[in-house]
């Protein structure tokens, strides 16, 4: 188990390293999925645990228990998948034992990158990358240089999924897909009151898969808000 869980970090830096749009890797893009389905990826390492409160058209309506993630500094690109290699460069030394108690931390997943979008094509954006900290390690996540944790409260996510490697070209269009989706829903209107002082909307990608799984890929993408009624669902 630890050494296939050791391939999984090295493979998922690879991807990072990897994917540019260099033919490197092959794109294995199958379309966007219809279904929202539970990441394959999550049945090997830990995953942030959710319930299912609602199933739309091709989105679905999570709430996530309360989670730790280790988070980057706001890194300001004009690229995602940039800006997703610097920060993820970062949490793999993290996890591999460069931190303040020398620990090494367990892989899981998903690796989720925070986009507060531009307000120009040509502007750069602000990307704040994470990793899930294991339950063994969430009471007391190791401090590092540089990273700061962020605790979220029980918290609700629309999320739609796409296949392939995500590529610059791709979160705008889904981010957009999965708004248009929802128009007209009281999550929407949650999701805009939970938004009210940004000029656009923020939203999340998040990534499950090593460069060796060419079928099957998951990716999502997810707006986070509250529901001040849980129970208007």
């Amino acid at each position: 188990m630890a050494a296939s869980l050791h391939l999984f970090k090295l493979s998922f830096l690879l991807s990072l390293l990897s994917n540019s749009n260099l033919g490197i890797w092959p794109e294995s893009r199958s379309g966007i999925n219809a279904a929202v389905s539970p990441p394959p990826s999550c049945s090997r390492i830990e995953c942030p645990i959710y319930d299912v409160v609602h199933v739309g058209n091709g989105y679905e309506i999570r709430r996530y228990n309360s989670t730790a993630w280790a988070s980057t500094s706001p890194i300001e690109d004009i690229s995602l998948v940039e800006a997703t290699r610097t920060g993820f460069l970062q949490l793999f030394d993290y996890i591999q034992g460069k931190n303040n108690y020398e620990q090494t931390i367990e892989m899981t997943a998903p690796v989720i990158t925070q986009v507060s979008p531009s307000d120009g094509p040509f502007c750069s954006s602000s990307f704040v990358v994470s990793f899930f900290v294991p339950k063994e390690n969430q009471a007391d996540p190791p401090p590092a240089k540089g990273l700061h944790v962020q605790r979220w409260e029980s918290t609700y996510a629309a999320v739609r999924q796409f296949s392939g490697f995500v590529e610059d070209s791709d979160v705008g269009e889904e981010a957009a897909a999965l708004s248009s989706s929802l128009s007209g829903t009281i999550w929407s209107a949650a999701i805009d009151k939970s938004q009210k002082s940004e000029t656009v909307t923020e939203y999340i990608v998040a990534q499950y898969n090593s460069p060796f799984e060419f079928e099957n890929r998951v990716n999502e993408i997810w707006f986070v808000f509250d529901m001040e009624d849980g129970n208007a669902m």
